[in-house]
């Protein structure tokens, strides 16, 4: 969030108003506090993963010794062992299966058994209602498995009130309320409608492997304290506090979701997806819209991030469509990207995390951030990137980002520290940045891979800008953008770069070609905002060659993201003609400017800081 100001009067009013003044004071976001130690390091080194029984997974409705609940408004009937009923309220007291049908005005279905063994609730068609505490409630049981018969539609039903046993009596809080293991299944329907808190709620562990689930909450909508594990099922939530929460902050190797498959269509007033530790996508579609969306002025103090945990974000495959007001994925301390299709609109950040991103492979499209990429060290090993940026597109920078609640986003407050990173060592990144285009407190290393940058159009911004170097040993680089600010890789790479600057500012689209003596084309580029300097490493640039510079002109080739592949160009203007005469050679109106580029004094690569 560091911006450069490039007029000395700017430099001046910014401390005039300072000195009128108080920044706000940014603190870590309240909604995940969990601090990174040894021990959860460690634990982020083994993949997530869970273990389904086979009755987690099948959804057997033909046990032979099935008891029969049958729900007749304000009574209910049972042909079988293992129950109590009171009135409108039936209690199962024993391990087992129990099928259950009808409708209940006002009533629960209690479980409260100590066997060591496994109770089933078949949901064959159910109608329940309680206005004053949860309609389905597990006191006690080794493990309950809520079976979601074919072809049925089952619905439960809460009032905006609870009545507790005592003051100091908090829970039940959700219409179906489980203090033990609960495992939903089968393939039938179920809607919730959680009108005093949350929809779904366990304090143990949550596994999801069928059904078509709905919950509509007022607070949360499915909440496992120790873990929820999800691999097929169909899951829509709407709610006013987090769609999915795991909230164990006691045990490190708890509080964490898993999503192996299934759907979800997630629309929520605060967090799409929170672990407290760790998130893992691996499969599945992933529709998260939270906070209004990322077109939203989100003014609360709340978080809104689409996924957030408090150690790891870990994404290895599947499909994620995320429209957050906050951070569309966050982590206090690394996220990794392995795999998956992912799709951005956020109002802060599209990714985020404190201390490391990694992006080894995958398809990464932010169509709207206000930065990019955020974290302190930033690794890029393949995949695809492409983003837009109202700010900075990829931006490294010490300290902590907890939440943009503090003030509008972008505006959290990093430290400088000298262990700042960019690492790229393969993949593609496309970056358009209003602000700058990358922007590194610290170091920027290259070895493989491509990055083209369509940069700022104020010169108080650059397509590139660094601290500590930026040492290029391969790969293709290609930045565009202002010219106040422009600087280029460092003297220490090893492969050659170039550095032009225009006279003037070029419209959007005019053409870019350089070409060798021989003709062959080194590149044809249309820059997609007006721009009036150029940055190009590649490894066709060998020192000693002489290459002309020409702008206007087409090219039959095929076009990626500006860039043109293959075909012919039809010249245009000639502007210049050069002969590589060090790793970074300047040129036109860059000829001025050190490899470290900048136009004003003042600070590493000429840039003034504040």
């Amino acid at each position: 969030m560091k911006k450069i100001t490039a007029l000395l009067i700017q430099i001046v009013l910014i401390l005039a108003l300072a000195a009128c003044s108080v920044a706000p004071t940014v603190e870590p976001d309240s909604g995940t506090t969990s601090q990174v130690t040894a021990e959860t390091a460690a634990i982020v080194s083994e993949p997530l993963s869970a273990s389904y029984s086979s009755e987690d997974l099948n959804a057997d409705l033909n046990q032979a010794d099935t008891s029969y609940i049958t729900l007749n408004g304000d009574s209910i009937t049972v042909e079988g062992a293992g129950t109590t009923v009171d009135g409108s309220t039936v209690t199962i007291t024993s391990a087992g299966t129990y099928s259950i049908i009808g409708t209940l005005n006002n009533g629960q279905i209690a479980i409260n058994t100590e066997d060591e063994e496994t109770v089933t609730l078949i949901l064959n068609g159910v109608n329940i209602t309680n206005t004053s505490t949860s309609p389905i409630y597990v006191l006690s049981a080794d493990k309950v498995v809520l079976t979601l018969a074919e072809g049925t539609e089952n619905i439960v039903t809460d009032g905006a009130s609870y009545v507790f046993a005592s003051a100091e009596t908090d829970e039940p809080n959700a219409a179906i309320f489980s203090k033990d293991d609960l495992t939903i299944n089968g393939s039938g329907s179920l809607t919730v409608y959680a009108n005093y808190n949350n929809g779904i709620a366990t304090k143990d562990d949550l596994k999801i492997t069928g059904g078509n689930i709905t919950v509509n909450a007022v607070n949360d909508g499915i909440r496992g304290r120790n873990y929820i594990a999800v691999n097929d099922g169909t899951i829509t939530v709407n709610a006013g506090g987090d769609g999915l929460q795991s909230n164990n902050d006691e045990d490190t190797t708890k509080g964490y979701i898993l999503i192996e498959g299934g759907t979800f269509n997630i629309t929520a007033g605060m967090d799409g997806i929170q672990a407290e530790t760790r998130l893992t996508v691996s499969g599945g579609t992933l529709n998260i819209v939270t906070g209004g969306g990322s077109t939203v002025n989100y003014e609360s103090e709340e978080s809104a991030k689409g996924l957030k945990t408090g150690v790891d974000v870990t994404i290895s495959g599947g499909t994620l469509n995320i429209d957050s007001a906050d951070d569309a994925i966050h982590s206090n301390s690394s996220v990794s990207i392995d795999g998956g299709i992912i799709t951005i609109a956020s109002g802060d950040d599209g990714i985020h995390a404190d201390a490391t991103l990694t992006v080894n492979n995958g398809e990464v499209n932010i169509v709207k951030a206000y930065e990019g990429l955020e974290s302190k060290v930033i690794t890029i090993n393949g995949g695809n990137i492409r983003l837009n940026a109202e700010d900075d597109g990829v931006n490294g920078a010490g300290g902590v980002d907890g939440s943009s609640v503090n003030g509008r986003p972008g505006q959290n407050t990093f430290a400088a520290t000298g262990d700042v990173s960019l690492n790229i060592n393969g993949g593609y990144l496309y970056v358009d940045a209003k602000g700058d285009g990358i922007d590194i407190n610290g170091i920027i290393n290259m070895t493989a891979g491509t990055v083209i940058v369509n940069g700022p159009t104020e010169n108080m911004n650059g397509a590139l800008d660094y601290d500590g170097g930026f040492n290029l040993t391969g790969g293709f680089l290609l930045a565009v953008g202002s010219s106040g600010m422009v600087q280029a890789p460092s003297t220490s790479s090893t492969q050659y770069s170039v550095m032009y600057g225009f006279d003037t500012m070029q419209a959007a689209g005019t053409m870019i070609h350089i070409q060798s003596e021989s003709g062959e084309e080194i590149l044809s580029f249309t820059p997609s905002k007006e721009f009036q300097s150029l940055v190009l490493s590649s490894p066709q640039l060998t020192n000693g060659a002489t290459y002309t510079l020409f702008t206007g002109g087409s090219s039959s080739g095929t076009i990626t993201d500006g860039l043109y592949s293959g075909g012919s160009y039809s010249a245009g203007t000639q502007l210049a003609s050069f002969t590589l005469s060090s790793v970074v050679t300047t040129v036109g109106s860059a000829g001025g400017m050190g490899p470290g580029g900048g136009g004003f004094p003042g600070g590493p690569g000429g840039n003034p800081r504040p």
